[in-house]
């Protein structure tokens, strides 16, 4: 192997394993949703399958952080993704065998979301290793990896629309479990040797619940943190709500059909792509707090006013777009924030903490989403959803800790609130 393949190695080998499980899980948005909602017809129905797996994941990756600290995120990241390829590959067996009720297909989904949120955070702790190894900086790496994911956003579901109506949503599956596999195997065997190793702990060191206090001690010590997990929630939920329900009803109400979900969302990614290259090459220059919150701006409200007055498919697509590069630079500001902020010995148990409460609202979005429908009809929950979204990122971004994310920190142990043992030896 080459010098310059040995450098560029880690960060590959992790920002590929990550996009093709994020590919996976994409197709799945699309094909599952679609597949419960041409089949029973009940919106409050196709909710409950988004709440089936988001809800697992939420739950495991919350209490997952210790685990990923002590075992190593290579193993975790590996191991998971098996699991989740197992349950995928099940799905479609089951249905073609006539031997799947929808209780078990709720089941099925829990496990593949259970499986995710390990694996999901296990991948985002070896980034920063990752970026250190090939020398690159973190906002760059950060700015890499939201390209990924937002590349995995765009082809994750034209496949998962385009196969849905040539072929069938559950036939999708086995894409899915595909991606899984080919993830586990990236990681396991791509990775050098050495990379993504437990952290290192004196002889009977803390057990799982001390780690577990301790990045609660830090997250909660953090205001910048806490309050970006609590607007990341709020419109977490309400995106839920939109693209396992309220799209996908626009979809049928409307006729354009699975293709134009899976259209109008690869648009956004493909958007959101561009948006994160500018963002790995250019986001260590920039000023993050207004460029965080112009893109919040552009990616919420304004996908639910342009479903909502009925606009013509091609004016869709093109708000989908503007709302997809809004959207681009979110991520890559916020893990550059949170890597800079957050020691790495707790990278595990505190980014744990601060995904899943980031993440708690989005099973509660898809069944809201299916209730609301149900209730009220599709224009008044998207334009109340819209609205919402448009007022928590608006007031939010008044309170005063948001000046700290232009403050670039380097990784400081003596920032853990707490007594003394917390800190390392």
């Amino acid at each position: 192997m080459t010098p310059a393949l040995r450098t560029v190695r880690p960060l590959a080998a992790v920002l590929t394993a990550s996009g093709v499980s994020h590919t996976g899980s994409r197709v799945s948005s699309v094909a599952l949703p679609w597949f419960v909602l041409v089949t029973t017809g009940s919106a409050a129905q196709t909710g409950l399958v988004a709440f089936c797996e988001l809800a697992p994941y939420a739950l495991a990756k919350a209490l997952s952080g210790p685990l990923v600290d002590r075992s190593g995120p290579r193993v975790v990241s590996w191991s998971t993704d098996v699991v989740s390829a197992t349950a995928a590959a099940a799905l479609p067996v089951l249905h073609m065998a006539q031997l799947l009720p929808f209780w078990l297909l709720l089941a099925l989904v829990a496990v593949i979301g259970a499986a995710r949120g390990p694996g999901d955070l296990a991948k985002e702790v070896m980034v920063p290793e990752a970026a250190d190894r090939c020398g690159v900086p973190l906002e760059r790496a950060t700015g890499l990896g939201g390209m990924t994911e937002r590349l995995a956003l765009t082809l994750g579901p034209a496949l998962g629309g385009g196969l849905s109506a040539l072929v069938g949503p559950l036939t999708c599956l086995f894409l899915i479990a595909a991606c899984f596999a080919l993830g586990s195997v990236v990681i396991a065997v791509g990775l050098p040797r050495g990379m993504g190793q437990a952290t290192a702990e004196p002889e009977g060191g803390p057990g799982y619940w001390h780690r577990f206090a301790e990045g609660w001690r830090f997250l909660r010590g953090d205001p910048l943190l806490l309050t970006v997990i609590v607007t990341v929630g709020i419109t977490n939920g309400l995106s839920t709500a939109f693209q396992s329900v309220l799209l996908p009803v626009w979809a049928k109400e409307s006729g354009h059909g699975a293709s134009a979900v899976g259209l109008n969302t690869a648009v956004a990614g493909a958007a959101a792509v561009c948006a994160s290259l500018i963002a790995a090459v250019a986001a260590h220059r920039i000023r993050r707090r207004p460029v965080f919150f112009l893109g919040f701006l552009l990616a919420g409200a304004p996908r639910y006013v342009v479903l909502a007055v009925d606009a013509p498919l091609w004016a869709v697509v093109a708000v989908f777009a503007v709302s997809g590069f809004g959207s681009g630079f979110l991520n890559p500001i916020l893990n550059a924030v949170c890597f800079e902020r957050i020691p790495r010995r707790l990278l595990g148990r505190v980014g744990a903490l601060g995904d899943s409460l980031g993440w708690a609202g989005m099973p509660l979005g898809g069944l809201l989403g299916g209730a609301a429908v149900a209730a009220f009809g599709l224009v008044p929950s998207l334009l109340t959803s819209g609205a919402a979204f448009f007022l928590t990122t608006n007031l939010a971004g008044l309170r005063p800790e948001w000046r700290e994310m232009d403050r670039r920190r380097n990784h400081t142990e003596e920032r853990i609130p707490g007594p003394p043992e917390s800190a390392p030896t």
